[in-house]
């Protein structure tokens, strides 16, 4: 039965269309994709001030932390994949005040952790790192720089960190070298 109190009601408040589903996919959907820019500017786009350009590298600096008196600075430099332009590295070298030098590689999420990044500095296999951990918007692999190392980094032309979507698909990303030497004596 239809009262007329439920006439009233199916008029001023009719049921909503049944287009809910559709809404609800392109609500995620936008959801996905604005986590997705994020995820390629918090990969591509590095913290800090940049403090100075020393060909392809930034000398990147942060405020110090609570109870530290210095800053902390980096060298970074952010790339894409030449053929896949979703897919980013940042780099970042880093000396501690203990003087341990870092290098710190942020993967896309999605790579393949078992086999780590590789690296190849002109063409020369330097070794392979493994992930350490996975946030919410990249993966990063990190190793300690001995001295050797930084003498390729300082002398080479171009070091292809090589990262895996499969065990077949490894993906090779250029970074330049230039500059690597002035930006590491402005770090220090």
């Amino acid at each position: 039965m239809n009262s007329p109190l439920q006439r009233f009601m199916r008029a001023r408040f009719p049921r909503p269309p049944y287009r809910c589903k559709s809404l609800q996919a392109a609500a995620f959907t936008l959801i996905a994709i604005f986590a997705a820019a994020q995820q390629a500017q918090a990969v591509d786009a590095p913290e800090g001030t940049v403090k100075s350009q020393h060909g392809d590298w930034q000398v990147v600096c942060k405020d110090p932390p609570p109870g530290a008196k210095n800053g902390v600075c980096a060298l970074v430099q952010s790339v894409t994949a030449e053929d896949k332009n979703n897919i980013g590295l940042t780099v970042y070298f880093q000396k501690f005040s203990n003087g341990t030098r870092v290098l710190r590689v942020f993967a896309p999420l999605g790579v393949l952790l078992p086999p780590g990044l590789g690296l190849k500095i002109d063409d020369k296999d330097v070794g392979h790192a493994p992930f350490l951990r996975c946030h919410n918007f990249a993966c990063y692999a990190q190793v300690v720089v001995e001295d050797p190392l930084v003498e390729q980094l300082k002398t080479g032309k171009t070091a292809i960190f090589i990262i895996f979507q499969t065990e077949e698909a490894g993906i090779g990303i250029p970074i330049s070298l230039a500059g690597f030497g002035e930006a590491l004596a402005a770090l220090e």
